[in-house]
């Protein structure tokens, strides 16, 4: 948003001379005309004032006009817009989300599949100056968004997810190995992974501490969260009569999750509700952050211009006045 300076402001105190001439101008009008009183004889047949002898006062009123803009051209307006240059030592980050059957228990409101989706879509937002994807995984793995800065698709993204969308199960070390093989290249500063699941690795070809290897030679540093109440939880259960809930046992293999963290200089974290999830995303969130650098630039323009012209016209408009229409009022 632009606002206005002055490059030499010291001239604008020279309208404090405009008010002083205008009351000399006003004092000296009443001077002008002494009233004389002449005994005996009748009054003096004086010509009425008509409204061509008010108009000799535009001359006066334009020229104050036109000298006022004069001294604010002399002060020399300037529009300034100010910009940002932000500079980041970024950081990647891929989230890796567990989409298998079980998270659609309901031990989180309304599930935790929605309820992860949910805090992952303000951790993204709270973010924008890093680059983040989005890795799926239960019985198999794909990549839903690559490495980005793009966060609104992302975001997009993230909420077409559904439970169902691959083979059931639950193969955690195939999808840290997914992720890893989309940050590995990667040239930031710091590349991390968040891995979020609610069950046991019972699937895929790449066992979870094969992946957690991996990711330690690549340098990347993983944060693990186990989503889930402890004792038991409704879980979904498929029946003659539809899909009912029934209360299972919560199985979470904490102790894989730990040593994936502790292998690669990341932490382990346990989520039993909505808000210890926000805060498990918002620990990470201080535990990584990106360094900024912010430059400011400064564009400035002079205004001058329009000021001087309307000046000059009204100067111009006063001595056409004053020496046709107006002369004789002189």
């Amino acid at each position: 948003m632009s606002r206005i300076n002055f490059a030499d402001p010291g001239f604008l105190y020279l309208l404090l001379l405009v008010p002083a001439i205008v009351a000399f101008y006003i004092l000296k009008q009443q001077k002008a005309f002494a009233s004389i009183r002449m005994p005996g004889l009748e009054p003096l047949n004086v010509p009425v004032k008509t409204f061509r002898n008010y108009l000799r006062h535009i001359l006066f009123a334009l020229r104050m006009i036109a000298v006022s803009l004069l001294i604010i051209v002399l002060a020399r307006p300037q529009s300034t817009d100010r910009f940002q240059d932000v500079s980041t030592e970024g950081i990647d980050i891929i989230l890796a989300l567990d989409i298998s059957g079980s998270m659609l228990a309901r031990d989180f409101r309304p599930n935790r599949l929605e309820a992860s989706k949910n805090v992952a879509t303000e951790f993204i937002s709270g973010r924008p100056y890093d680059r983040i994807g989005l890795v799926v995984f239960s019985g198999e793995t794909f990549t839903q968004c690559p490495l980005t800065t793009d966060h609104a698709v992302l975001i997009n993204l993230l909420r077409e997810i559904e439970s169902g969308m691959i083979e059931d199960g639950t193969a955690i070390g195939m999808g840290l190995a997914n992720a890893i093989t989309r940050i590995k290249d990667s040239e930031a500063k710091s590349k991390v992974i968040i891995l979020l699941t609610d069950g046991v690795n019972n699937r895929g070809e790449v066992a979870p501490a094969t992946a957690a290897g991996i990711a330690k030679t690549f340098g990347v540093r993983v944060y693990t969260i186990g989503v889930g109440s402890r004792g038991m939880a409704p879980y979904p259960v498929q029946t003659p009569y539809g899909t009912q809930y029934q209360n299972m046992p919560v199985e979470i293999d904490e102790d894989i999750l730990k040593d994936i963290a502790a292998n690669t200089g990341g932490r382990y974290f346990r989520a039993t509700d909505n808000n210890k999830l926000v805060e498990v995303y918002s620990e990470i969130d201080k535990l990584e952050k990106s360094k900024i650098d912010v430059r400011q630039f400064t564009k400035k323009e002079e205004e001058y211009l329009p000021l001087a012209v309307i000046a000059f016209f009204l100067l111009a408009v006063e001595m056409l006045l004053r020496f046709t229409v107006l002369r004789k009022l002189i």
